[in-house]
């Protein structure tokens, strides 16, 4: 016979309620991290070399984009930053080095803060289905109690079809509700990563104007 453990909606309810994503009301209830919500970032927070758009469009200048796009990607490990900026301004004009290092900066800069909204976008997509999951779970929680508390019910038969498939698919859905909301930690931390790595690429170029 199928768990009757579903029929406690209300400790359900609670429990979903202490989830990170479900927590106490927040001023934005589609942002479920600790981290305060930063929606852009200004690169004066990491930067305090040569004007950007002084030193020219990075996206112009081959060689500087495609340091850029190396710096900013994860794949290279922060091990290599030193080495690939030491090659490049060694191989540019000592005249245009800091201003060609600054079209480096602004490309990281551009390349993580784009890849950081659109994770924060991700963010609150996930915040936003993992609400509509839950108020479903609360739903369905409901509806298996009152098919088991109905006159009609009797709890020393076999429970009916729509019973069984209707906590089925309760016990589905809290499983998937569960299994995201263990990643929603993870999660939360990219964007800061991704500033952390913004950081530190900016210092080392900045020590080498």
């Amino acid at each position: 016979m199928p768990s009757r453990s579903v029929r406690l909606p209300l400790a359900l309810a609670l429990g979903l309620a202490a989830s990170p994503v479900l927590a106490q009301p927040k001023a934005d209830q589609d942002w479920p991290c600790q981290q305060r919500k930063v929606t852009t970032l200004g690169y004066g927070s990491f930067w305090t070399g040569p004007d950007l758009a002084e030193a020219g469009e990075w996206g112009n200048d081959r060689e500087a984009a495609q340091l850029a796009r190396k710096l900013a990607s994860r794949r290279t490990d922060m091990s290599e930053v030193d080495t690939l900026l030491d090659e490049f301004a060694q191989k540019v004009d000592p005249a245009e080095k800091s201003k060609r290092l600054t079209r480096v900066f602004a490309g990281v800069f551009e390349i993580l803060n784009g890849e950081r909204t659109t994770v924060m976008s991700g963010i609150t997509r996930y915040a936003q289905g993992q609400r509509r999951l839950a108020e479903r779970i609360r739903d369905e929680a409901d509806k298996v109690s009152e098919l088991k508390d109905s006159p009609s019910s009797d709890s020393t038969t076999v429970a009916s079809k729509e019973t069984t498939d209707l906590e089925s698919q309760f016990n589905w859905d809290r499983r998937i509700f569960e299994e995201r909301n263990q990643s929603v930690s993870y999660v939360c931390e990219v964007p800061t990563l991704l500033e952390q790595r913004l950081g530190e690429v900016a210092r080392r170029i900045q020590a080498r104007i």
